[in-house]
């Protein structure tokens, strides 16, 4: 069915508006206000959304705003299983897809840069089954000689994929490894882009940095009134590890020290703000202020009215 929706358009006008920026900046009311006023519809770009049972954590659009528009790709797996970036690429143009065949403009909405250009790129992903015994192996050598290594061990390989990962995401390090590993190909090599037959309309947030840092802290400090300590208890109460993936993203795996009695809850929160400044820094290197394939609109400077008056115009020129 994917393959199909790619090489055969359900008519020549195919829009995707897409919604992309850091954390905190705002994508999520932009996004509410954009569907409600064009007829759309949201699909999430976000990795951190699609796991259940993981709410505050995230700051995944509530029951209220779900409501309010159809959102696809949250909750869609648990937290033990893994989302990898293949799996979303084929559930995002399913989503975008079925949205196009409603009548509906599809609204693709997230911070994860690698999901946004996956999809709006035509990345070619390989399909390349994770090797556990390789993985261990290269867990391994990380705690032995230090990530910085295991980055630099990827660089000698494939410096493309090098350059676009931050030694610290040692998951996607490791990935990457992995592919080149296995196939004797480096990974950026394979993740070739195909021509998109969407007419897609990028739409990105930007913020003053020590505006956005004070958002996001604002932001953390909300999460934790909201009850984030009692989410990552009851994850961990119902067998959800450190080790997974998902337990190991922003806003959950700063815990782990805590629950093991290893630092305070001020500690954490304060870790998780740091945490948080360093994801910024990485959004902005998927989503360049300087990409003219985005346009870019300071929160400071312009109002959601104006944003939505560019789509409107914009979709009007595309259905001429």
């Amino acid at each position: 069915m994917i393959a199909s929706d790619l090489q055969s358009p359900i008519s020549n006008f195919q829009p995707l508006i897409v919604v992309a920026g850091p954390t905190a900046v705002g994508k999520t009311a932009l996004s509410l206000r954009l569907a409600e006023a064009c007829g759309g519809e949201i699909v999430s770009a976000d990795s951190r959304l699609f796991y259940r049972g993981m709410d505050v954590g995230t700051a995944k659009p509530t029951s209220e705003e779900r409501a309010r528009v159809p959102h696809y790709l949250i909750d869609v797996a648990d937290p033990h299983e893994t989302v990898g970036l293949a799996e979303f690429q084929a559930l995002g143009y399913a989503a975008i897809g079925g949205i196009h065949a409603r009548g509906k403009v599809p609204i693709l909405v997230g911070g994860t840069g690698q999901y946004v250009r996956a999809v709006v790129e035509g990345w070619s992903i390989p399909r390349i089954p994770p090797d556990v015994a390789l993985r261990a192996a290269l867990e391994a050598e990380a705690q032995r000689e230090g990530v910085e290594q295991l980055h630099a061990r990827l660089a000698r390989l494939d410096p493309e994929a090098a350059q676009r990962l931050d030694p610290r995401n040692v998951r996607r390090v490791i990935r990457a490894l992995e592919v080149c590993l296995l196939t004797g190909r480096p990974i950026s090599e394979q993740q070739r882009k195909r021509p998109s037959h969407y007419r897609i309309l990028q739409i990105g947030l930007t913020m003053e940095r020590s505006a956005l840092y004070a958002c996001a802290d604002r932001r953390i400090e909300a999460m934790m009134a909201a009850g984030l300590e009692d989410e990552v208890r009851v994850l961990l109460e119902a067998g959800y590890g450190f080790h997974l993936p998902a337990m190991s993203g922003l806003g959950y795996a700063q815990f782990r020290s805590y629950f093991e009695g290893r630092a305070t809850l001020e500690e954490v929160v304060a870790e998780i703000k740091r945490a948080t400044r360093r994801f910024i820094r990485q959004q902005y290197n998927w989503f360049r202020l300087t990409d003219p394939a985005i346009r870019w609109f300071s929160v400071a400077e312009t109002t959601a009215e104006e944003v939505e008056q560019v789509v409107r115009a914009w979709l009007e020129q595309a259905r001429d």
